[in-house]
């Protein structure tokens, strides 16, 4: 069991501690990276992304799918860069000073602001990096408006959003009357991985759809606006992808290697709308190939007000105080990394690992 005052809790399948424990970490086949929606939580994982990258995923040889929604597809971004470390700083920096012009800006300035992100975090050649690289083949999710849920603004899109969450709350199938999943993949991409459900459609991504895919699958329902069209992809509304896989529906992968899942939470959240459904959570979920890692919960407690970055403080906190309290959870979360960097270069692989059977 993780001790109590460790930084990072790392959650193990049975097959995946018996692979880690036989090859270490810099051997293990790694074959899915998965990257959660979550907005600002993200940033509690900005410095454990950087020890990703320079320690574990840029020393493999095999190919890597990298499935993410909202954040998680940006972070992903970043890490495909020929300079993962310094794409994810530009991500962070930018992420953190994003301003406003007032207390509640209106959906097409939210928009600009991540776009702008998006484009300082990568630079001009950041999506090619993406569609050539040779082994990290990013899958980014959204979801796209269907039927009564086509509304782009005003009462249309509140009204279907409202019964979207109604339905959802009776059963979570019933999500397929409101949106389909669609998913920009890299060419070599076969089949995206937890997505038999809410007839998946794959777009090839190009140097055209790479930005717009990016910015759809972070744009949160009234909000930011939609993307309309994507290039390459049928009509539209195309939202966030986690309206449909928040924290993506888990279970037992054809994966022929290691699920890697760096995540906020212990607690898997399916979709956007389960969020206020507790009963849909999974805890720790019982994955033989799955690596589960995230924030301790002695370390939480070490953070100010007890929590990580979220959406709310845009609301709680002026401008100047958010700035200073997301600067400071990053600067503790390097304790997240520093526990990775000797998880991964130590003597014992499977240091304070929780095997779930």
């Amino acid at each position: 069991m993780p001790s109590t005052d460790h930084p990072l809790s790392i959650y193990m399948g049975k097959t995946a501690a018996e692979i880690i424990g036989n090859q270490g970490w810099k051997g293990a086949p790694f074959d899915t990276l998965i990257g959660a929606s979550g907005g600002p939580k993200w940033l509690i994982l900005s410095e454990l992304d950087q020890i990703l990258a320079s320690e574990l995923l840029h020393h493999q040889t095999q190919p890597l799918r990298l499935l993410g929604s909202s954040i998680g597809t940006w972070r992903h971004a970043c890490l495909s860069q020929p300079q993962p470390g310094a794409a994810i700083q530009r991500l962070q920096t930018a992420y953190l000073q994003q301003q406003y012009s007032s207390a509640k800006p209106s959906p097409s300035e939210v928009s600009q602001v991540a776009e702008q992100l998006l484009v300082e975090a990568l630079g001009p050649r950041g999506a090619v990096h993406i569609i050539e690289h040779e082994r990290f083949r990013n899958i980014i999710i959204t979801a796209r408006g269907r039927g009564i849920a086509q509304g782009q603004s005003g009462l249309p899109l509140v009204a279907s959003m409202a019964l979207a969450s109604a339905a959802n709350a009776l059963s979570r199938k019933t999500l397929n009357l409101f949106f389909q999943r669609i998913a920009f993949c890299h060419a070599a991409i076969g089949t995206v991985p937890f997505a038999s459900d809410f007839n998946t459609q794959t777009v090839t991504l190009t140097e055209g759809n790479l930005i717009p895919a990016l910015k759809a699958s972070g744009a949160i329902p009234l909000l930011m606006q939609c993307e309309s069209s994507i290039p390459g992809a049928a009509g539209g509304p195309f939202w966030d992808g986690g309206i449909i896989d928040y924290h993506f529906s888990l279970t037992n992968s054809e994966a022929n290697g290691l699920i890697l899942y760096p995540h906020f939470s212990d607690l898997i959240v399916p979709g956007w709308f389960d969020k206020m459904l507790p009963w849909r959570a999974q805890s720790r979920p019982a994955i033989d190939n799955l690596i589960l890692m995230c924030p301790s919960r002695s370390f939480l407690a070490t953070l100010p007000q007890q929590k990580i970055p979220d959406r709310s403080d845009f609301a709680r906190l002026s401008p100047h105080q958010r700035v200073a309290y997301w600067e400071t959870c990053v600067h503790q979360s390097e304790r997240l990394a520093e526990a990775l960097y000797s998880l991964i270069n130590g003597d014992d692989p499977l240091r304070g690992v929780t095997v779930i059977n």
